[in-house]
């Protein structure tokens, strides 16, 4: 083995695939039998964090960074001058093995770019996956990029060994897709997408009935958007996003903020990358529409097509709604509740349970953990001790970024009427 050819392999590919950012706990439970090697149960991948807050990683990497497309946003494209490389099949096997034997990984992640063709490249990443499985009986958490436009055999063959499938929509509008990709169709990214699906379904009905029926894709399927190359709102991104999430079952949605990579007139300037804040607040948004009953249109409308980034979006909602608040946390319904700046769905469960037994003050609210710097200007328990009197939706904005901040000053604090 050429142990400098592989090296500088590794240094290409590896930093070609620092862009996909599709990574997360790994949610399989791939138990490790026959003494093999690895346990994905619990797992994530590339310096995730677990439930419990344990840092996991897993080698990230391209299997080429060679492609037949030429996609304006991507750093792999064909017309760019870049140094390519690619592994072979088992270059990739030993190098998972020898990582993790020396626990410097607890997985792989494996993507790549496209040579030849989608089917042709999808064969050489299954080969991976399924000789790590079969002959090195590796237990260890799989993460397979598929390929748009590869067949639905393939997409099932990759369920078998891989604990999650993704396929990146990268462009969150068909209008974006075809602007800066015109070589791709958006109906090769929904063909495998809708495979996977319908193989989860099927695997789910079957276990029923046959226990040793063969996992699929346990880690369900993931996808990305690259926000900010083709100049598309929030709004039109958490479309996007709900329409993946209802109809494909999506585990999860990535977001990527745009890293400029070449002088383009379709696209940013250089220099010119999309705020890591932007990304936090679209995560926050995904967070209310799958775990907090809000619907996109509540969040996100005509009159607010981004989302406000001096504030999280539920305090923005929130700002904009004041004729709903203050609500009694000891008689609001659980969809409100939910509403409350400041409460999260954990605080929430805990209050609906602790007041079947007693009526709740604000001793018992802090206890609880909810984040009385924003939840007090929104709430009455039993007293009125922390109700604002009748202050702009601005004002309030201005006050609680001056108490999170620690620069609460004493004019606002003077000026608030507080009982």
């Amino acid at each position: 083995m050429d142990y400098e050819r592989i090296k500088e392999k590794l240094s290409i590919l590896a930093d070609a695939a620092k862009y996909d950012v599709s990574c997360s706990s790994s949610g399989s439970k791939r138990k490790n039998t026959s003494n093999g090697l690895g346990d994905s149960s619990g797992m994530g991948i590339c310096h995730s964090y677990t439930e419990d807050g344990r840092c996991v990683s897993l080698l990230k990497i391209l299997l080429t960074n060679h492609c037949i497309f030429d996609c304006a946003y991507c750093v792999t494209r064909k017309s760019n001058d870049i140094k390519r490389a690619a592994f072979k099949v088992q270059e990739v096997v030993d190098l998972t093995i020898n990582f993790y034997r020396r626990n410097y990984i607890e997985g792989l992640f494996l993507s790549s770019g496209i040579f030849k063709d989608a089917d042709y490249t999808m064969e050489r990443l299954i080969q991976v996956a399924k000789k790590l499985r079969l002959e090195e009986n590796f237990n260890g958490y799989i993460h397979l990029k598929s390929i748009p436009g590869a067949s639905d055999e393939l997409m099932r063959e990759a369920g078998l060994y891989a604990d999650r499938l993704s396929v990146n929509i990268e462009i969150p509008t068909k209008s974006g897709l075809k602007l800066l990709a015109p070589d791709k169709k958006h109906e090769d990214f929904i063909k495998p997408m809708e495979k996977v699906k319908n193989e989860i379904i099927q695997y789910k009905q079957e276990s029923k009935l046959i226990k040793s029926t063969p996992k699929y894709a346990p880690a369900g399927q993931s996808t990305q958007m690259i926000v900010g190359a083709s100049g598309e709102s929030d709004r039109d991104i958490m479309y996007s996003a709900t329409f993946f999430y209802k109809k494909y079952n999506m585990k999860r949605v990535y977001y990527s903020g745009y890293v400029p990579v070449t002088n383009d007139s379709r696209l940013p300037a250089m220099g010119s990358q999309v705020p890591l804040l932007r990304e936090n607040r679209l995560y926050q948004t995904d967070w209310l529409l799958r775990f907090y009953d809000f619907d996109v249109r509540e969040l996100l409308n005509e009159d607010h097509l981004n989302l406000d980034l001096e504030v999280d979006p539920k305090l923005s909602w929130a700002l904009r709604n004041r004729h709903l608040f203050p609500v009694d946390v000891n008689r609001v319904d659980k969809h409100l509740l939910l509403r409350v700046p400041g409460i999260g769905l954990k605080s929430v469960n805990k209050i609906l349970l602790a007041r079947k037994f007693r009526k709740l003050n604000w001793e018992h609210l802090k206890n609880i953990g909810i984040a009385m710097n924003r939840a007090k200007y929104f709430i009455t328990c039993d007293s009125r001790e922390f109700e604002v009197i009748e202050p702009s939706s601005e004002y309030l904005k201005n006050v609680i970024l001056s108490t999170s901040s620690g620069k609460f000053r004493k004019d606002i604090s003077s000026q608030l009427s507080l009982f």
